[in-house]
């Protein structure tokens, strides 16, 4: 990440333009919440790969700074909205936007900073508004319908491991490729280099999310993860973890993993559920389908025409990604 540290200052220093300029908006209940869900930090990983994918042609990054912060708007956008839909008491250690003001504010918040993030891209030429417009709008209807798989999936009896990779692509994976698209048509590369980019972060997507099934169920350090651990299994999440173990398993497993479904024991269901894992060796199936898409990511990053240094860069920063180094 520290090599990447003048492209997270430059985004730094566009985003506060932006923060001051809403600090000043009224009504203050529809601009506050904004105000704050951008002021909670993360690692914006989005709007850096936006800056990352100019910067990889040797073109100023300022050229994708408006598309970076689109970025960022709608994925905050997001958050406002999935908390309210998940009933969640808090984002990053603070309460939710629609906890702190409540549901109404929040839902009308999280809609004027979808309108932005697409209002900002007005700044761009008409060719490349058209292009980033339109990959844009197809990336966020996307994001709704992965969202809306991941609901259906709490009802659904049966899900196939094909359903759960699709739904992470939609609901995760394609605004990372999303962002280093939108970054390589600012930088007015071809539409080759432009797919290139996008399939690398969507790759990436789809790997960090399956390590991150993996990791709640088998971190070995709760702390480092950052959430508690088997939190999944209790939940009954339909994660690649229990979709694999349920196709795999044998009769005698099924009916066990059937009656911790119906469980709300903790650590004993916890305990169970991983010792059919064990059994299935579902581990290693899920560090496999995520080597799968992170070499698919590798090998797309390798067909870059673009300065080989910065290239070896951003693969080593990818891999830190999935292995929690940032």
């Amino acid at each position: 990440m520290k090599a990447y540290t003048p492209l997270l200052e430059l985004f730094s220093g566009h985003l506060n333009v932006h923060l001051a300029r809403i600090s000043l908006k009224e009504p203050r209940e529809l601009y506050a919440p904004e105000e704050y869900i951008l002021n909670l930090g993360g690692k914006r990983i989005r709007p850096l790969l936006a800056l990352i994918a100019c910067d990889l042609f040797d073109k100023d990054p300022r050229l994708a700074l408006d598309a970076a912060l689109s970025v960022e708007l709608f994925h905050n956008f997001s958050l406002i909205h999935d908390d309210i839909l998940d009933t969640a008491p808090l984002r990053r250690g603070q309460p939710t936007v629609h906890i702190k003001w409540n549901s109404n504010i929040a839902l009308l918040s999280g809609d004027v900073m979808l309108v932005k993030a697409f209002q900002i891209l007005e700044s761009y030429s008409n060719t490349n508004f058209k292009d980033i417009y339109t990959l844009f709008s197809k990336t966020a209807i996307e994001v709704c319908e992965g969202q809306q798989m991941d609901m259906n999936f709490e009802s659904q009896e049966f899900v196939s491991v094909e359903s759960y990779l699709q739904m992470i692509t939609f609901k995760t994976a394609v605004l990372l490729g999303c962002s280093l698209k939108m970054g390589a048509i600012a930088a007015d590369m071809d539409a080759k280099e432009q797919d290139h980019l996008c399939e690398f972060g969507k790759h990436l997507g789809i790997s960090f999310q399956l390590l991150d099934d993996l990791l709640d169920a088998f971190a070995p350090d709760a702390g480092k993860f950052g959430k508690q651990v088997g939190g999944d299994i209790l939940a009954n999440k339909k994660t690649f973890l229990l979709l694999k173990a349920i196709e795999l398993a044998d009769r005698e497993q099924k009916q066990k993993i059937n009656q911790l479904l119906k469980s709300k024991e903790s650590e004993s269901k916890i305990k169970e559920m991983l010792t059919i894992y064990n059994e299935l060796n579902i581990s290693e199936h899920c560090k496999q389908e995520a080597d799968k898409h992170t070499q698919i990511a590798i090998d797309s990053l390798n067909q870059l025409q673009a300065n080989e240094s910065k290239k070896v860069q951003l693969k080593n920063f990818a891999l830190a990604l999935l292995n929690r180094d940032i």
